[in-house]
């Protein structure tokens, strides 16, 4: 007799690792990052864009683009201002 695999999906693991203090307060921490991160994506998405097409647009590298998406990069502000304006949208920071 085969024994079934319980399936975790990501919202239970996410809600799961949640209960773990410093995982919770690493993630707060990081959450502005992966806001933004998610925005670019779908707006290239939207765009139907690749992450060649964008980095032609905007004059850079594919790998430029793939290692902002995948947050391994530090973008300056004119890079983001950049990336806003050649995916048709204009970018704002506020503090809250």
């Amino acid at each position: 007799m085969k024994k079934s695999k319980k399936t975790t999906s990501f919202q239970e693991y996410f809600e799961e690792q949640m209960k773990d203090e410093d995982f919770a307060r690493e993630y707060e921490a990081l959450e502005p990052e992966y806001a933004i991160i998610d925005q670019i994506i779908a707006a290239r998405a939207q765009e139907h864009l690749t992450q060649g097409e964008l980095a032609e647009r905007m004059g850079t590298r594919q790998s430029n683009i793939s290692r902002l998406e995948s947050g391994n990069y530090n973008p300056s502000l004119q890079f983001m201002k950049k990336v806003a304006e050649c995916l048709g949208k204009k970018l704002y920071i506020e503090f809250r």
